[in-house]
């Protein structure tokens, strides 16, 4: 078939037709808060040297990372939303497929290198900022941002191959095994490169997690109530990110990968959004207006910028 003039059908748009204007809004309302909530963190985070912490820039990554996710799915959800057929050129498809795939591995990698600094931060706290130097925190940077852009680059160089005869995808958007269900011939050999795609994505980053927090928990088990208090205080935001997005992430896996005819259409598709939406919600909150420092530097630029106009009509008026 020719693949250049090709479009998929993405049928789970069917089932919202109905209500699909409340949902537009829903959609472009979340859309906004993504966009305004990370870039708010990146903001105060960049404009207050004091915030120039490993952690912080962390953070700000993973607002980057949000945004850029964010940015993947809903615009072309609400486009599809109000389209009449619901078709997609398999050109978008493919650019979606890679967007998608990127940010949830580099999500990942962000959150494992944030793990393996919350270990040096309680484990060797007098030496974290020997530990954490500019070297090696580049290192950390550069391999969370090129590591999962690489791998799965390697894989999508596959992708970008082959040959489609389907032409149905039953979801609001595109992923790599959808695009597979929909190949001319039984290529068994993609899924199995899949499922390796998925080891080399998944578990580096998990053994990194589990080191971390096996050592901070044998570290802590040493300390007074009070610092393991305090310990515990400063994991608390990374921990509720990691098992937010693990829970989106399991969602997503285990309907791409599994029968989920039994579960109602409705629930799948609010499954299949919420490695994107939730984490993307919630992450600036807990790194921003759940952390103490953090929170008082965004309202003093709330309160800075509603006072210099002000100031600022009174020498107009004085002059």
């Amino acid at each position: 078939m020719d693949n250049t003039t090709l479009t998929f059908t993405m049928t789970a748009y069917a089932v919202m037709e109905n209500y699909k204007h409340g949902l537009l809004t829903v959609f472009l309302l979340l859309y906004l808060t993504i966009i305004i909530l990370n870039s708010l963190l990146i903001t105060v985070i960049h404009q207050n040297n004091d915030l120039h912490q490993p952690m912080n820039l962390f953070s700000c990554m993973l607002s980057m990372n949000e945004i850029y996710g964010g940015s993947a799915l809903l615009p072309i959800v609400m486009a599809m939303l109000i389209s009449k057929t619901h078709e997609i050129p398999l050109k978008w498809c493919k650019a979606q497929v890679f967007f998608l795939h990127t940010y949830a591995s580099a999500e990942f990698c962000i959150l494992a290198a944030m793990g393996y600094d919350r270990y040096v931060a309680i484990c060797y706290p007098l030496h974290y900022h020997s530990i954490m130097s500019n070297s090696k925190l580049g290192k950390l940077v550069a391999c969370a941002s090129l590591y999962p852009a690489v791998v799965f680059g390697c894989f999508y160089s596959l992708t970008l191959q082959l040959s489609f005869c389907g032409k149905v995808i039953p979801k609001l958007y595109c992923v790599n095994m959808e695009l597979v269900k929909n190949l001319c011939s039984n290529a068994s050999y993609v899924s199995i490169v899949g499922l390796v795609l998925l080891f080399f994505l998944v578990v580096p980053q998990v053994l990194m997690i589990v080191f971390s927090y096996a050592q901070i928990s044998r570290v802590c088990r040493k300390l007074s109530r009070e610092s393991q208090s305090n310990a515990l205080k400063t994991c608390i935001p990374h921990l509720l990110s990691l098992l937010n997005y693990t829970i989106g992430s399991l969602f997503e896996i285990i309907q791409t990968r599994f029968n989920m005819s039994h579960v109602a259409v409705e629930a799948q598709i609010f499954l299949s959004l919420y490695f994107v939406i939730i984490p993307s919600v919630a992450n600036p909150v807990l790194y921003g207006l759940c952390t103490q420092i953090v929170r008082v530097r965004i309202l003093k630029l709330f309160i800075r910028n509603k006072i210099m106009p002000a100031r600022s009509a009174k020498a107009l008026v004085a002059a």
